[in-house]
């Protein structure tokens, strides 16, 4: 197995490390149609999912970035 490590430089605004407010709203919007039992199309279910895993990326790196 061989390894990659890539160096980048970490932005001194810990706010660039979240969905942009539109972005979010729309996932807030997917999640809580979901909760109130609501049935999500299949691309909308998709989409919730690619930006849940978007939005756990970007909370790593404000992790990581307020640790340096």
């Amino acid at each position: 197995m061989s390894h990659v490590l890539v160096e980048i430089e970490m932005p001194s605004d810990l706010d660039q490390f979240k969905l942009p407010p539109g972005v979010d709203e729309r996932l807030q919007d997917l999640l809580d149609r979901q909760d109130r039992g609501e049935s999500l199309t299949p691309g909308e279910r998709r989409e919730a999912e690619g930006l849940v895993d978007l939005a756990e990326v970007l909370s790593l790196l404000r992790v990581r970035a307020q640790r340096t």
